[in-house]
């Protein structure tokens, strides 16, 4: 039995076509790729039949919960020695499914202050937020078709690409954000980025998406049978439908935009996400019930076009490498200063918020033990194992 550890400028004309594809495909209702930056998305993307009451609802709520209220930290100094030799100039354009004042948002900003500073402003980056581009799965594309230079997906909705990433699917797996970040840097983490070399993917980095949380309408979710016949929306991902399952629930997967009508119109129960997107999101508004479970830990990987990076001389993969290195760090403290902030912002916004203490953990950590077995052969025993250990010995 396992035992929990412990809690502790204009739009280039390639780009303006992808997000008129992206706009289109929506409307059409086909949005059903693995989303998952927009599982963190910060924005609602409403539906084009929703009426202007609504509209004007949810821009009062957007008015009332002020990200720029969060006690974020600034970025840290950039200490390096600008290059001086004239190389060639690029622009990096970048995409992300979440909002620029997000922990993701102000990375990026930084890793692009980074580069331009370092190489006397021969590298900038143009920051394309909210998915305006596509999803996690579009904007890969974008990098492996040379239609776009950065992104940052979550790993889930890419464990088809690496298989290993599926260990950061699997439930209760990491007990605190410390025990992430010794995963994540270790030598396995870095296993794991190198798993994209050859795929026109170059995986730089390892960042923070979070733990996710439960909010729904039908009560406090305390012990796995609170969730028995619960009409989840959940991740288009296999094992999260399996776990929820396994719980008792009956998963929904569903693409992040059609998220919060869904829950207004009671097409479904409930949602999981991170603290800060429940709120930046507006799930406040339909949700009578907030849950502490820290079931799933996920990261975000920072990416860049392989042929792009390759292309470039060596002074400019140094700076890359070293900016992408110092925006982890930002990253990563940035979202946990905002994940406190937000489970006190979504309290007080009218939801009631329980927080499962250890043994109520461990209910649930019993509960999942076969999502272990069915889905380790599909990771790879080895990755697994690995990361049990770091796990296990934190």
């Amino acid at each position: 039995m396992r035992k929990l550890m412990g809690r502790t400028g204009p739009v280039p004309r390639h780009l303006a076509l992808l997000a008129a594809l992206g706009l289109i495909v929506a409307a059409c209702g086909e949005g059903d790729f693995a989303d998952e930056n927009g599982d963190a998305d910060d924005t609602i993307q409403d539906d084009a039949d929703v009426d202007d009451d609504v509209d004007d609802t949810e821009e009062e709520a957007a008015e009332e919960v002020d990200v720029e209220d969060a006690p974020v930290s600034d970025p840290p100094e950039i200490d390096c020695d600008p290059i001086e030799e004239e190389l060639e100039e690029h622009t990096i354009n970048f995409g992300i499914g979440l909002a620029t004042n997000s922990p993701q948002g102000l990375s990026v900003q930084f890793f692009g202050d980074y580069l331009e500073e370092c190489t006397d402003g021969q590298l900038t980056v143009e920051l394309f937020p909210d998915s305006q581009i596509g999803d996690d799965l579009e904007m890969m594309d974008g990098l492996q078709t040379g239609t776009l230079e950065m992104t940052f997906p979550s790993t889930s909705p890419i464990v088809d690409t690496v298989p290993g990433l599926g260990v950061f699917d699997l439930p209760f797996l990491m007990p605190d954000a410390e025990t992430a970040d010794e995963v994540l840097d270790s030598e396995v983490g870095d296993r794991l980025l190198d798993e994209f070399e050859g795929t026109g993917l170059k995986a730089l980095n390892w960042a923070e998406n979070g733990f996710r949380q439960v909010t729904n309408n039908v009560g406090p979710i305390e012990s796995p049978e609170d969730l028995e016949g619960l009409n989840l929306r959940v991740m288009e991902n296999e094992i999260h439908v399996d776990m929820w399952e396994t719980l008792g629930a009956s998963p929904t997967a569903m693409a992040f935009g059609e998220v919060f009508s869904a829950l207004e119109q009671g097409v479904i129960d409930g949602q999981e996400n991170p603290w800060v997107t429940n709120v930046t999101s507006n799930f406040w508004e339909v949700a009578d019930y907030g849950s502490e479970t820290r079931h799933v830990y996920t990261p975000f990987i920072m990416m860049i076009a392989e042929d792009f990076y390759n292309d470039l001389p060596q002074e400019f993969q140094d700076v890359i490498d070293e900016a992408s290195e110092e925006a982890k760090h930002y990253q990563r403290t940035v979202s946990r200063e905002m994940d406190e902030w937000a489970r006190e912002e979504f309290d007080a916004l009218g939801p009631e918020v329980n927080v499962l203490d250890d043994d109520q953990l461990q209910e649930f950590v019993d509960a999942t033990e076969e999502v272990y077995d069915t889905w380790a052969p599909e990771i790879g025993e080895d990755v697994v194992d690995d990361v049990l250990e770091i796990v296990e010995g934190s």
